[in-house]
């Protein structure tokens, strides 16, 4: 199967085409220009250079949250435009999970970490044997320091990866003897690793049906309600 993949859902963003497991092309940038920018481009440079068009493509996948609102809104939309024309699946990836495919090679323990700002992180666990990637828990957000608590449990291995990492490694890592912060290489989210996984995980869908997973609402939106006395 011959899979188109999109990451937008982060400061950095990536195209990835990849054919039953083997990464054929992938564009990766991580600089401060918009997502609506750069996503289309790197789309017909990732296909460029594997030598394909829109018509070989077999199925979409995208990083689907959590992550940045409108970085995950473009990402979405773009895979529903490009799946639509020829009505071909697409499926909806954990960006979280997405990550821990960069460790698959490795027995480790992945904490995949993303910044959500207030003391808070957006994060899941996830084990690797060498071969697959197993999730721990649901992805979630929680402070700093109950990840920390969460993680003094285990005595494995521990990867931190994410662009929440480094700040999480700030705050505990030097408590944790098995924790390591990732090196850059493959500290963030990529495109071929939401491939892998829903390759995997084969739950493709019609693209109608793909919709950005949000873990919180957006930050305007929890004024608005503190404001008023609401609940959140």
């Amino acid at each position: 199967m011959k899979i188109l993949a999109v990451d937008s859902s982060a400061k950095s963003a990536s195209i990835a085409v990849a054919e039953n497991g083997r990464l054929i092309s992938e564009c990766f940038v991580n600089n401060a220009l918009t997502h609506s920018r750069t996503l289309m481009p790197m789309v017909d440079n990732a296909l460029s250079q594997a030598d394909m068009s829109l018509k070989d493509i077999d199925a979409f996948c995208v990083n689907v949250g959590p992550g940045s609102f409108t970085g995950i809104r473009i990402g979405v939309a773009a895979v529903k435009g490009l799946a639509m024309a020829d009505n071909k699946p697409c499926a909806g990836v954990s960006t979280l999970e997405s990550i821990a495919y960069n460790f698959i090679d490795e027995n480790c323990i992945v904490c995949a970490a993303m910044d959500a700002r207030c003391n808070q992180v957006y994060t899941a666990l996830f084990r690797c044997d060498g071969e697959n990637v197993e999730r721990i828990c649901e992805d979630k957000a929680i402070s700093i320091d109950e990840l920390g608590a969460e993680l003094s449990q285990y005595k494995e291995k521990i990867y931190l990866a994410g662009d929440g990492a480094e700040i999480c490694f700030k705050a505990f890592g030097q408590s944790l003897e098995n924790a390591k912060l990732s090196g850059e290489n493959r500290r963030y989210q990529r495109a071929f690793g939401a491939a892998l996984a829903a390759e995997n995980k084969k739950e493709f869908t019609d693209s109608a049906l793909l919709a950005p997973v949000y873990l919180r609402l957006p930050q305007a939106e929890r004024e608005l309600r503190i404001r008023k006395g609401e609940s959140l």
